[in-house]
């Protein structure tokens, strides 16, 4: 593993940075303490930056040694928001503020790309000729912070012709890292649907029209589109993830409620599921006499690595972790907001192992390691390599053919 020097030597000072960050988690676009520790380091190292895109984002300014006069410009993103849930750890930097946790890692991400600026505050480790934008995103867990600082003018108040992102991955063996062309995350969706019938005393049900068992039916009918109209070679999820419905044991309620997500890595398959379901939705709620309110919004859409880059990617990965450690992503169905930075610039995102929560400190939950999970950390060990990557994604690009 080639690692930078003067990074490793910050490793102490990294940890204690990405340990603070943990402790004091921020929701989407309430990344204001978060915002002001970036903006801290930024300024202490003598890094230009500018602050509020996206409402809480920040992005800094490394110019390399033509002052950026070449117009070659790279952008390379950390995300900074938590997650609304509890933490079960008891650790020292355990999460201190109730119902709010980094349960997937953003403080490691944010930290990492802070050890890439460190390194280049001093101006003779700026190897390169060009500007590295910094993009400390907010909102990546449901408020579309990506598609905010884009629409903000991000790409416009800082041109730059690639952008990369790098996630933590648990269960993949510390030490290893991956990219991969193509999809890489899945399309983020959600649905609704209300099904309204006639309430009435339970003991009566043939004075009543029922939603429940006609939503019980929707759920199992729902499953058919997935196994039966998507080809099976083209992944897909379709889950009901809240029933909602009914006050009492001896009422037939008059209105039931179904919610849940839809993930796809590709638009037509996604069309494919929306126009089924909304076709079940109303078909079968008539078949009972019920009516039904159906709705579906697209969140995310799917993360997509441009060839190029993702290829390059790894090869840089390849010089600091060895060939045999720079693997190919395997595609998650999970989703991502990287993807809107991605339908405006070719880039990649990119994958660093956290190992197996072996890494975690006495007092962290029973529960595994794996993201947005109670019992999560971050793997700190991570911070000197992942700052290292970004310095070396960057100088290897800028010493490409533009």
């Amino acid at each position: 593993m080639q690692l930078i020097d003067a990074i490793v030597h910050q490793r102490e000072e990294l940890v204690a940075i990405r340990r603070d960050l943990h402790a004091h988690p921020e929701l989407c676009f309430e990344e204001l303490r978060t915002a002001d520790r970036v903006v801290e380091c930024l300024t202490q190292w003598g890094i230009p930056h500018h602050r509020g895109l996206g409402k809480t984002g920040v992005v800094g300014i490394v110019h390399g040694r033509d002052g950026g006069a070449s117009g070659r410009a790279i952008g390379l993103r950390a995300d900074m928001d938590a997650l609304p849930m509890q933490e079960f750890n008891r650790f020292p930097h355990a999460s201190r503020n109730p119902g709010k946790m980094h349960a997937c890692g953003h403080d490691g991400h944010t930290t990492m790309l802070l050890g890439a600026a460190q390194y280049w505050a001093h101006g003779h480790n700026r190897h390169f000729d060009g500007t590295v934008y910094l993009i400390f995103q907010p909102a990546e867990e449901g408020g579309g912070g990506a598609r905010e600082m884009v629409k903000e003018g991000l790409f416009t108040q800082f041109p730059m012709q690639a952008v990369f992102g790098m996630h933590n991955w648990p269960g993949m063996r510390a030490g290893t890292m991956a990219a991969s062309a193509g999809p890489v995350m899945a399309s983020s969706n959600e649905f609704s649907v209300t099904l309204r019938g006639k309430g009435g005393h339970a003991a009566m049900p043939h004075m009543t029209i029922d939603p429940m068992p006609v939503a019980c039916q929707m759920v199992l009918a729902f499953q058919t589109i997935v196994s039966r109209n998507v080809k099976p070679l083209d992944a897909a999820v379709v889950s009901v993830t809240m029933v909602h419905g009914g006050e009492a044991t001896n009422v037939v309620p008059h209105a039931c409620t179904l919610r849940g997500t839809v993930r796809t890595f590709r638009v037509e398959v996604l069309d494919l599921i929306e126009q089924r379901m909304r076709k079940i939705a109303h078909e079968l709620a008539g078949a009972f006499d019920c009516e039904a309110d159906f709705s579906f919004v697209r969140n995310y859409p799917a993360t997509v690595n441009t060839a190029a880059e993702a290829a390059f990617a790894r090869r840089v990965m390849a010089e600091v972790v060895g060939a045999d450690n720079a693997l190919e992503q395997e595609p998650s169905l999970a989703a991502e907001d990287f993807a809107f930075m991605l339908q405006e610039r070719p880039g990649a995102y990119c994958f660093i192992a956290n190992g197996d929560g072996a890494h975690r400190d006495a007092g962290h939950g029973a529960g595994p390691c794996t993201l947005h999970n109670p019992s999560y950390d971050f793997n700190d060990a991570l911070l000197p390599l992942g700052a290292t990557f970004w310095v070396r994604l960057a100088e290897r690009w800028f010493a490409e053919p533009a």
